[in-house]
Order: C-alpha cells, then structure tokens, then sequence
C-alpha cells in the first residue's frame, strides 16, 4: 500500500528530476504517515494513536530498543485545552466569519455575550490610547522595530481598561505574511497549566475585513499605511456585539523513543538525539474544500527520514548511542520535547547533542542552508563541514524576526544547555527559490495544501537526506562530543 501510495504521488506531482531508490523508500514511508488516512496526526486524536504505533513498528523491525515508559516504546504527555468552537463578531458594517476573517485566543473565562463600543487606536502605544475603559480596542499588529510589539499592545491595553483587543494581521510582514483561513481557535498547554480564566477578549483580525469594524473609514488605506509604518489616526465608532463558546478536554499524547546502543562504553554518557514531530494539526477549517491538515512536509517526512536512517542501519550502532525520538504536541508548543526534558526516560547528563529535523522544504534547488545555532556549538561546525564537501553553502538565519530559533523542538535543548542544531533550506534574495518558498508559506504552511500532491525537488530531497546521513555518521562517530562556544550567547551562564 506505502508502495501504490508513493507511485499516485509521483504520478501526479509531475516530479522536479529522477527519484533515486533512497528517495522512493523514504517517500513511501512518508506516505504512509501523512495520507488521509491519518487525519493529520493531531496531538491527542486517533491519527495521531495510528501513527504513533506505526513509528513503534518501524522502530521494533529497524532493530531499535524501546526508549519509553516502562519498557515501552511510549512516553505518554498529559495535555489539556481550551477551544473556541463558535464566535461571532457582529461590527457596524457587517458579521465577520469566524476563522476566515477573525480568530479569537479562547479562554475559558470568554464573556458568552458582549456589546462594546469600538476604539481604533493606531499601533496602541500606551500613552496614545486615551479613554479606552469598556471598549474594544483595534491595533495594527506591526512587528517594526521602534513601534509597540505584541504584548506590549495587550498589556497597554488591557492596563487602560478596555475589554478587549483586535489585533490587524500585518499584512507588510512578507517574510511571513498572515494565512487565512486559521485552521482553528485552539489554546494546548501541560495538563494543569491552562492560562488562569479571563474574560479579556483577544482577537485577531484579517486585515480584508478592517471594514466591517469601520465601515465610516477607509479601511483598505488604514491597513496600507499601518503595513508601511506609517502614522495611524485614532478615533471612536459605533459598537460591536460578540458571543462566545468554549470546550475543555483533556487528553494525552505519545512521543515514541526509540534507542541504539553505542560501540564504543567510552561513549556510552555521550547520547545523540535524532528528533523530529509527529503532530500535525489534523482537522481544520476546510481550504479549497479540503479539512485534513496532512501535515507531509511538516514533519511527516522527517520523522519517516529519521526512522528510514534507522531501518538502514539494521541494529548496528555507531560509536555513540543513538535516541531516535519523535515527539508529540510540536505544533501545540513543543510540549513532547519539553516533557521528556523534564521528564527523561534516558539520563539527561548523558546527552551530548541534538539533531532537529523540522522547518525543511525540499521543494526548490539546495545550494544554501540555515543553521540554527550554528555558531553557538561545535554542531554548527560540523554541519558546515558536512555541507561545505557537497557544495552547499551554509548561513546563519537571514530572517531572525520570524524567530525560527526558537519554534522548534531544538529550542527546548538548547534551553537545558544542550547543543543543538535544527535547518532551513536558503535561498537568494530575489531567486526563484525565494519566489518558491514564499509560496508555500502562503498556501501551504499549516494547510491542507502540505500534502502528498504538493511540488517536490527530488534533488533537493536527496542532497539534503544525504547530508543528514553524512552529519550523523561525523557526529556520532567523531572523538570530541558536541560542545558549546565560549563566546555563544545561548550556551549555559552566558550573560
């Protein structure tokens, strides 16, 4: 089946180049982890259970040693949410649709009705609100420097006694420009740690339905010149009505760890981590007709490339051990790699390092390559070796404002003061490439649209695989373990 699978995919993706044998069988894996027959994996659901004991699978045949909870192959992450499950917005100009033109942060404290008057306040820097006690208060959600950031607009907003926040998706971030659709209105947090119950209202609001709110301006000019930067007027309008409905439910979530014994029992406390997420966003707010957020690229592919990386090593070890880890609830706030930190079925001391696999997109030539981290540990230095003696060429992040570093599993090792390293695939500013990757940022990041159908680079597919190959065969073999850099800002005490 993973077999007819992959061949409808080739047969219809009109294919960039040749797929070699390695390629074809990561891909038919990939297939199996992320058709529709998964539902898009989401933390908690079915799905993801079926993938999840998929992975065991693979990991048992692959000659692997279970890693989880006693004896198992599973460490179960108990989980809680909140979700909106239906809201409306009813403005002076019209009702605004739920998901396609407003999202809302749910909460479980969400008044059920409220009128309130609205207040548009620019980009709501503290001392230019004015009186804004009781009503809803619209801010453009700038990310430019020397203007007020996210919870700098919130925390003003609510200190000046306002009941609620609707903040405009900046729709002049095109490093990362705002998708609509959202898939849902869901808040994922560690069983127990919800956020404490509170009515202040926080929406966000596509930038195409400003109107509906402020029918008595210029709504398309407010959001060309709030998206410029521009000075933004502040003035009052009529009142809006919202109604809100919230769900609780908890649930847990497996990561499935999977182990290979070292060769060397002078290295046996120098563990390496291969980890990539198995979560997607499973079902959402249906895009061209389609509701399964897949989920292939991210991370379907890399977890099958990292299993696939076991298979090949039919049980023989490297010099050092090998936890091959894919984790849980990534999408919901990197709370599989968060829990196993905390809660390590493996001695955390004896981990030296940490190979994300996350953030790739193996859909245009890989000439040039992200490292996260790569000047924080001696990671960094190897993956630039390994890169360098393939021809490709290896950057540090050229976007930091997406802040990339740190939304990834990666993220959460650094953090324990363990080195770490995670990619992206680079381009030239101006390329096709570029043209290429922005794309799928538009209409295929967190879409239904990462899915088996999708455009690949077979080349790029393969040369980046092989360079992952390569990395671990340097990393786990190599004399020195991962180390940090003294002058790193990351490592552990840097001031």
């Amino acid at each position: 089946m993973a077999a007819c699978a992959a061949a409808v995919f080739l047969a219809g993706a009109a294919p960039a180049g040749p797929i070699d044998d390695d390629s074809r069988a990561w891909w038919a894996l990939t297939s199996e982890l992320s058709n529709d027959a998964m539902e898009g994996r989401d933390a908690g659901s079915g799905g993801h259970e079926r993938a999840a004991r998929l992975v065991a699978e693979r990991m048992a045949a692959a000659g692997l040693q279970p890693l989880g909870e006693n004896g198992g192959w599973f460490q179960r992450v108990p989980l809680e949410e909140v979700g909106v499950t239906d809201a409306t917005l009813l403005g002076p100009g019209g009702e605004l649709r739920l998901l396609d033109e407003f999202s809302v942060t749910p909460n479980t404290a969400l008044p059920a009705t409220l009128t309130a008057p609205i207040a548009y306040r620019g980009y709501c820097a503290a001392d230019s609100l004015g009186d804004v006690a009781g009503k809803l208060v619209i801010c453009h959600g700038t990310r430019r420097e020397g203007l007020p950031s996210g919870s700098e607009r919130v925390q003003a907003v609510r200190a000046a006694g306002a009941v609620g926040i609707a903040t405009i998706a900046d729709p002049g971030f095109t490093v990362e420009p705002p998708r609509w659709p959202s898939a849902y209105a869901r808040t994922v947090r560690k069983a127990g740690d919800l956020p404490e119950p509170d009515s202040f209202v926080q929406m966000t609001l596509n930038a195409d339905a400003l109107g509906k709110l402020v029918p008595e301006r210029d709504a398309g000019r407010l959001v060309a010149e709030g998206a410029a930067g521009r000075p933004l007027p502040s003035f009052d309008g009529d009142s809006a009505t919202m109604g809100f409905v919230t769900r609780t439910a908890q649930m847990s979530s497996p990561n499935v760890i999977g182990f290979l014994p070292g060769t060397d029992p002078k290295l046996a406390d120098q563990a390496i981590v291969l980890a990539a997420h198995l979560d997607g966003y499973g079902f959402g707010r249906a895009v061209d007709g389609d509701g399964i957020y897949n989920g292939t690229l991210d991370d379907a592919a890399y977890v099958a490339l990292i299993l696939h990386l076991a298979e090949q090593r039919h049980g023989e070890g490297y010099a050092r051990p090998i936890i091959f880890a894919v984790w849980t609830g990534e999408e919901k706030g990197l709370h599989g790699s968060r829990w196993f930190l905390a809660h390590p079925t493996f001695p955390k001391e004896r981990i030296a390092g940490n190979i994300n696999l996350d953030q790739l997109r193996p859909i245009f030539p890989l000439k040039l390559l992200t490292v996260h981290a790569r000047t924080d540990t001696t990671l960094g230095d190897d993956a630039t070796a390994v890169a360098a003696a393939r021809g490709i060429r290896v950057q540090d992040d050229p976007e930091p404002e997406r802040n990339l570093l740190r939304r990834s599993d990666h993220w959460n090792f650094l953090q324990e003061g363990i080195p770490a390293v995670n990619f992206v695939f680079g381009f030239e500013p101006g390329s096709e490439s570029e043209k290429i990757y922005r794309q799928w940022y538009r209409t295929g990041y967190h879409k239904p649209q990462d899915d088996l159908a999708q455009p690949m680079d077979w080349q790029a597919a393969a040369d980046f695989n092989r360079f992952f190959y390569a990395l671990v065969d340097r990393v786990a073999d190599q004399p020195a373990a991962p180390a940090w850099k003294a002058g790193s800002a990351l490592r552990p005490g840097a001031e």
